[in-house]
Formats: structure tokens, sequence, C-alpha cells
């Protein structure tokens, strides 16, 4: 039995944070605007700037293991919650590109839609990205960190970019995070198919 919540709804519910109520963080959430792959806004009229309270208070972790390491570097957040809705949009989008394996099937449930997955960058005192070698939902090789090493040593990716993203992995992983092969941005809170069995989906 799949137990979920539906959008309007999550505001209400003990189960999920806001992301104004983590400190230390900046927020630009891309499916929000028309900074995206699609070219426009997903999340409207719903605010979907929120995460499960677990990956909240792991989120906190990451922002207190950089300023205790890097106090010059920020957590941006891209995407947190992605409503089941939002999920089948994307999905659809990508009919026929073979870009599909850059999504969760909606039928099985993106852990986003839990409020479980984090899409983040790091930013430097000015607010400028690091460079990361691609840009967010770059849907190339390029963006695998499985390959990483690989680019490297092919002069694809520089030893600056490469170091961005183990910087931002350690971030991650020390607080509870799992990292997946094929984009340099995503994070589970968890693992996936106890997340899927055991929280509650947003539709």
């Amino acid at each position: 039995m799949i137990h979920t919540v539906a959008s309007e709804d999550v505001a209400a519910n003990p189960e999920f944070r806001h992301l104004d109520s983590i400190a230390g963080i900046r927020v630009d959430l891309r499916y929000a605007t028309d900074n995206n792959f699609v070219g426009r806004d997903l999340y409207s009229p719903y605010d979907c700037a929120w995460l499960h309270v677990r990956a909240a208070e792991a989120l906190e972790r990451v922002v207190a293991w950089l300023k205790e390491r890097r106090p010059d570097l920020t957590p941006l957040v891209l995407d947190a919650l992605r409503p089941q809705r939002v999920q089948q949009q994307l999905w659809d989008a990508l009919d026929g590109t073979g870009l599909r394996l850059y999504l969760a099937d909606p039928a099985r449930g993106s852990i986003h839609s839990y409020g479980m997955a984090l899409d983040l960058t790091l930013v430097d005192a000015t607010g400028r990205e690091l460079d990361m070698g691609t840009g967010f939902d770059d849907m190339t090789e390029l963006s695998h960190p499985a390959l990483e090493e690989g680019f490297l040593l092919a002069g694809k990716l520089s030893d600056e970019q490469v170091a961005n993203r183990r910087l931002l992995r350690a971030a991650m992983l020390q607080a509870g995070f799992l990292a997946i092969r094929t984009e340099w941005w995503h994070f589970d809170c968890g693992d996936r198919e106890l997340v899927r069995s055991t929280f509650r989906r947003v539709l």
C-alpha cells in the first residue's frame, strides 16, 4: 500500500519541514521557474520548498560540516520535494528521447516525491556557483560521478571541477545522504526501497 499526501496538505503535515526553517542554505528551486529543461514553472500554484523532517535534519548536518571546514561556501538547493504530478510531467517531457535514465519512473516514485532527495550545488561568498563541469540537469555522461576519473584523465573535466564535486559529495555523505552514479547534484536521504515502502508520497 502506498501512503500519500496531497501537495496542498504538505504545509499542515508535521512530517515535512519548509526550507525556510533551515539556516545556512540558499534556495533556487529550478522547477518553480522557467530555468529548467522543460522551460516552464512546474510547481505553481503549490509551494514545493519542503523536505521530509529527516532530510531536513541531514541537510542541517551538511551546513554544520561546511561551516567548520569551508565557511566560505553555502549549499544552494536546486530541488527538494517534487510532487508525483511533476515527476510525471518530467517523464512525459522525455518520452522518446532516450534520456529517461535520468529520471525515476513515476510508477515507482521518485525519492524527491517523498521529500527524501535533494538536488544541490555549492556557492561561494559572492553567491557564484562552484564550477562542477556541467550545469544542473545536464543530461550527458559528463554529469556522471561514476565516469569522472576517465573524464579527468581525458582532460574533459579539470582537477578543480572534480575537486568541487568531491567536496559536495563529502559534505553530503558524512550527513547520511547517498550519491548516485549519473548526477553529481542528486542525493538520496536513505535507501530508496526503504523510502518507497515506509514514507508518504506527495501527489
